[in-house]
């Protein structure tokens, strides 16, 4: 990269800052990295943020979320944070300010299995700065207290938080995969109280309890169609898209494989700090939730849920009964998007997801004046 030899670089006695450096370039791969760059741009990502904040937690004996990446995405910033006295500030907290001003009505995505927002990062940014997004991430992130293990529990929190931060409606509330479930719940809740949704945005989004278990013969199926999405989203891009969208599906697996190490360690060892506690916390976290989601059962919505889905779809996810008409009370609107399953989120489909979400809230508040 040709902006990196011109970037300010660590130097002189800041410890802090010269530790972090040595992190970020042995964990991004990248060096020099200056102090200024800004850790997504560099290509970092969700995955990659758990091994480099447990790294932090190890070298500084700090323990910091991974939304602090949102408000400190550079060494100089964060080197900050870890700088101040009272750290204890930037704790553990559902609500994440992915983008704060902008004159629109504010739009809360829930966490998916992950438990992180960081998914969210594009979708904001391609959204706009006029359009206030916030992300509500999942309790244990931290490694401080256990997860939350139904997703009504966690849609109670939320809804909670929501309005201890907005105290009323009109809701404009969304999120993908599991985070559509959570959203659909918080929404529920909230409407429960007597609260108005204008937006249910749901994306990529199954009634998880109407899913089928495959057999054996239908795993290895839903495998190979997993490939061929892989494949034909990869295929729709150009050389450069090509290359991107590779290296960050490798890398993705790549950053994914201390998180499995972490859970089978804590499992089977008997040295169980031989676990490190970030990546723990989110093994954890993903199998908590992933048994929330079989478990759920949907109540009825009094209202409109808004579906974004791909243009194919999991063989296994195809039949009526999996979507969401039955139980949305005010109907179901379906928006097709352009790509194949898992590209949703991903550079540069997400563009089309923002564009979708950013007409849906243009109706919902045109319906509101209404």
């Amino acid at each position: 990269m040709s902006n990196l030899s011109t970037a300010p670089i660590a130097t002189g006695n800041d410890g802090t800052t010269r530790q972090l450096t040595d992190i970020w370039q042995e964990l991004l791969g990248v060096e020099p990295v200056g102090i200024d760059q800004n850790y997504f741009d560099l290509g970092g990502d969700s995955s990659l943020a758990v091994q480099m904040f447990a790294r932090i937690e190890n070298t500084f004996h700090v323990k910091l979320p991974l939304a602090t990446l949102f408000e400190a995405p550079t060494i100089e910033e964060l080197a900050r944070i870890l700088q101040q006295e009272n750290t204890a500030s930037f704790g553990w907290s559902p609500l994440v300010e992915i983008q704060a001003d902008g004159p629109r009505p504010r739009f809360f995505c829930m966490h998916g299995a992950g438990g992180n927002v960081l998914i969210y990062r594009d979708l904001a940014r391609y959204l706009g700065p006029e359009q206030p997004f916030y992300g509500l991430q999942a309790q244990g992130l931290d490694g401080s207290c256990a997860p939350l293990t139904t997703i009504e529990e966690m849609g109670a929190l939320y809804a909670k938080v929501i309005r201890r931060f907005q105290s009323h409606g009109p809701y404009f509330i969304g999120g993908y995969c599991m985070g559509g479930t959570l959203a659909y719940e918080v929404a529920r809740q909230l409407q429960t109280a007597g609260e108005q949704i204008a937006l249910l945005a749901l994306f990529d989004t199954m009634d998880w309890s109407q899913v089928r278990l495959p057999s054996i013969w239908g795993r290895t199926y839903h495998e190979l169609e997993r490939l061929f999405f892989h494949a034909a989203n990869f295929f729709r891009l150009d050389s450069d898209g090509r290359r991107k969208f590779f290296g960050e599906k490798v890398e993705a697996l790549r950053n994914r494989l201390p998180v499995w190490k972490s859970k089978l360690l804590a499992k089977f060892s008997k040295d169980k700090g031989a676990a490190d506690t970030q990546s723990l916390a989110l093994g954890q976290i993903w199998q908590a939730n992933d048994q929330a989601c079989i478990r759920y059962r949907p109540q009825p919505f009094c209202g409109v849920v808004t579906d974004f889905r791909p243009m194919k779809q999991y063989s296994m996810f195809r039949r009526r009964d999996v979507k969401w008409g039955r139980l949305a009370q005010g109907g179901e609107q379906v928006v097709v998007l352009p790509v194949y399953p898992a590209g949703m989120l991903v550079e540069p489909f997400v563009k089309h997801l923002a564009d979708a979400v950013k007409k849906s809230i243009d109706q919902a508040m045109l319906s509101e004046k209404a």
